[in-house]
């Protein structure tokens, strides 16, 4: 969280905002601009008190009472009118902010790395990249909209204090300096609570989210209860934090009365005792009475409005914490900016993996000088056992991590050295489990190529050996699909995916699992279709069932972050090593395992 202490955290923080401002100056300084004669006109209207009083209500002049109401009507309507034209204006510019803070915001977390999102759950980035937009942005605008109104109210009310007794206005501001020492309590308070609240607020919204995409799980494992514990302890967290806010914070509205209430006491007092000695007039009195109300009224609230300023300040904090990330992308931008790299357009020659090292972090290294070349138009299989590394060193090729170690060549060029825009369109991705956006089939499918052809839109669905499925839908490719593809059974998922690797049109083909979810039928047809996706381009399959590898060029055996066998399909049971094992495992999964079959590596 940025310091706002080195200097004033107001000023800072309006440093950070307005470069977002900036746009909209024109139409914010008329809403600033507004706000002058919202303020002015309170203390008119206190200032009118003073001939009222001595008029009217000391001597007595009839005739001066006939047009006062149309003046206090008058000056009214001419206040409402600013109060109008303030509110819209700066609601304008308020939102047109948050939009653009927003936009900012959704493209940065496109922006951000793989890693990211390993460490950071969905609510914790709903509540980030959404909610506090909204705060930073529409609290800061709305609250300097009101702290200008009341700063033009508060002058011209001081000049009317002035005006009327300069001994009375001594005492009237003197005690306004007991307010600095609880304002600057509050602050500190102010942000230790926020940080808590939004992690409570992160996990009621992670929550929410996992209830909706997790609901078939819930229900068939009756979840229920769980869910509504976890609930319970986010909420009565987020409870609690709400409470500590207001015990911690609120007590500064009430304090401020007591400070209004001793220096309206003091200034009756004083005045009381100038009017008997003929010092000042009843109505010159009255009418400074009127303007240190109207002076001291917002000072009542002005703990609600500072701990929304404060909270507006710690929401911005955030944003810019999240701006500050170097992402992969970032980095590759900047060396855009000083030299253009080259584009990748095929595979000439190979893919070399050269002593390839990678952690996730410093402690645990996933991956320990991994070495292998992969030949064009060839087909790589990735085996063994779980969590040993395998989905870690295709994720890699992408870049969607990087490297720790080593170095990942295409054609003889690191891979870092070719556009990061050309390397991910040259690859296309088959996961386990697809994501598939809440559209129709066919944008689903296109969102790999928008400009394909009929077609080769045709051509890919042939390829996914989705003609027959697709013919028998009412609607066809206009079929909505409905969230993550809830609508479709797994195998027609995996099909979409394949449809939308094959119109991609990648020389490089990554295949993490594609078919170990599938019952036999699915996967059968699933993988006609993958056996059409492969022809011709270069191909990294990571396979649960080992008959789908077998014609594989090459098979790796990843053990513990090391290639612990590679070969092919026959030299690798012939050598009767790991991968012989692991193999005959596999085979005897449905009966008594062989005596030589020893457990998966």
């Amino acid at each position: 969280m940025p310091d706002f202490r080195k200097k004033s955290e107001f000023l800072d923080a309006y440093s950070k905002f307005y470069p977002f401002l900036r746009p909209y100056l024109a139409m914010a300084v008329l809403g600033l601009l507004l706000t002058a004669p919202v303020g002015a006109l309170d203390a008119v209207i206190a200032w009118f008190l003073k001939p009222f009083m001595d008029n009217l209500m000391v001597e007595r002049q009839e005739e001066f009472s006939r047009w006062v109401p149309f003046i206090i009507v008058g000056f009214t309507i001419i206040q409402g009118v600013f109060i109008y034209l303030s509110a819209w204006v700066n609601g304008y510019v308020g939102n047109r902010i948050t939009l653009d803070l927003r936009r900012k915001l959704f493209a940065k977390l496109l922006r951000m790395d793989t890693g990211y999102f390993d460490a950071n759950d969905s609510g914790t980035i709903l509540f980030r990249y959404f909610n506090d937009a909204e705060q930073a942005a529409t609290g800061l605008i709305s609250n300097i909209k009101l702290f200008l109104t009341k700063f033009f109210s508060s002058v011209a009310l001081v000049g009317v204090l002035i005006w009327n007794s300069w001994h009375l206005t001594i005492i009237a501001l003197a005690v306004m300096l007991f307010i600095i020492l609880p304002m600057s309590i509050v602050r500190k308070k102010i942000k230790k609570i926020m940080k808590k609240t939004m992690v409570l607020s992160s996990a009621i919204l992670n929550l929410y989210g996992e209830v909706a995409s997790g609901n078939r799980v819930i229900k068939s494992y009756n979840l229920n209860r769980h869910m509504m514990d976890s609930f319970e302890e986010a909420a009565q967290g987020s409870f609690k934090m709400s409470m500590k806010m207001i015990r911690d914070t609120n007590w500064l509205s009430p304090f401020m009365h007591i400070v209004a209430s001793v220096g309206v006491a003091l200034v009756i007092a004083c005045g009381g005792y100038m009017i008997v000695n003929g010092i000042i007039t009843s109505g010159t009195f009255v009418s400074f009475l009127a303007a240190l109300i109207m002076l001291y009224t917002p000072l009542k609230s002005i703990g609600n409005n500072y701990i929304q300023v404060q909270q507006s300040i710690v929401a911005l904090g955030r944003i810019y914490e999240i701006f500050e990330v170097q992402t992969v992308t970032d980095a590759e931008e900047l060396q855009e900016q000083s030299a253009r790299k080259p584009e990748l357009r095929e595979i000439r020659d190979a893919i070399e993996f050269r002593e390839v090292h990678f952690a996730y972090n410093p402690e645990n290294e996933v991956l320990r000088g991994v070495s292998f070349r992969a030949p064009k138009s060839s087909s790589v299989a990735l085996v063994g056992n779980s969590g040993g590394g395998k989905s870690t060193i295709v994720s890699l090729l992408p870049r969607l991590y990087e490297v720790t170690g080593g170095q990942i060549l295409i054609d003889g060029r690191d891979i870092r050295e070719y556009s990061l825009t050309s390397l991910r369109d040259s690859i296309a991705y088959v996961f386990q489990d697809n994501f598939l956006f809440n559209t129709t089939i066919e944008e689903n499918i296109r969102i790999a190529r928008p400009e394909a052809s009929d077609a080769e839109m045709r051509a890919a669905l042939e390829g996914a050996c989705l003609t027959e499925f697709i013919d028998a839908l009412p609607d066809g490719l206009s079929t909505e699909i409905g969230e993550h593809g809830t609508r479709l059974s797994g195998g027609q998922r995996q099909r979409i995916a394949i449809a939308r690797a094959f119109i991609k049109n990648a020389p490089i083909v990554i295949l993490d699992e594609a078919t170990s979810a599938l019952d036999n039928k699915a996967e059968k047809i699933v993988q006609e279709a993958l056996a059409n996706l492969m022809k011709n381009r270069t191909v990294f399959i990571i396979a649960h069932r080992l008959s789908t590898i077998e014609n594989s060029s090459r098979i790796l055996v990843i053990n513990d972050g090391r290639i612990a066998e590679e070969g092919t399909h026959e030299e690798l049971m012939a050598r009767k090593g790991a991968y012989f094992s692991l193999h005959n495992v596999k085979a005897a999964a449905a009966g008594p395992a062989p005596e030589n079959a020893t457990a998966e590596v």
